[in-house]
């Protein structure tokens, strides 16, 4: 297995810690939050590696990027794996519900397992779960609040 290394991006919504491989971005975890969990002890720290993942959430937050053309590689079951596949669907600017996304990947009665694969989904704005509301159109949650929710869903017009 390859040695993970991570970096530190400043946003406007706080900093962001990406981590992967050279080949491939598997996590990026907001600074604070529920699912924090922060660098593990055998990662290294890096300033130049995953330059391009770095630059391309710059970009995104400048409002220069829409769409994230990096390699990935996320952790999950194969059923978490084609719900973040459908998240990538979402277009910039838009949104869905859990039920879209369950009846997207074939299981239209699985919308709170959805809901559950969303919430572990480990790269989060690069996997826009963040595009996800509730049937009834609200901002449901999200791993850093729904006060960051809300503001990256106003930086792409989905939100007035």
């Amino acid at each position: 297995m390859e040695q993970l290394q991570y970096r530190y991006v400043d946003t406007p919504i706080g900093r962001l810690m990406l981590a992967g491989t050279d080949r491939a971005l598997k996590r990026i975890e907001f600074e604070e939050g529920k699912s924090t969990r922060g660098p593990e002890v055998e990662w290294s720290e890096t300033k130049r590696g995953l330059g391009d993942a770095a630059q391309q959430i710059r970009d995104y937050f400048a409002g220069k990027r829409r769409h994230f053309d990096l390699d990935l590689d996320p952790e999950g079951t194969e059923f978490q794996r084609r719900t973040w596949n459908a998240l990538r669907e979402i277009p910039y600017g838009a949104t869905s519900t859990y039920a879209d996304i369950a009846r997207a990947i074939g299981k239209p009665t699985a919308v709170r397992a959805v809901g559950a694969a969303n919430g572990r989904n480990p790269l989060p704005i690069v996997v826009p779960c963040h595009r996800v509301i509730g049937s009834d159109g609200s901002l449901t949650g999200f791993a850093a609040g729904t006060d960051i929710k809300r503001r990256l869903l106003q930086l792409e017009g989905a939100l007035i």
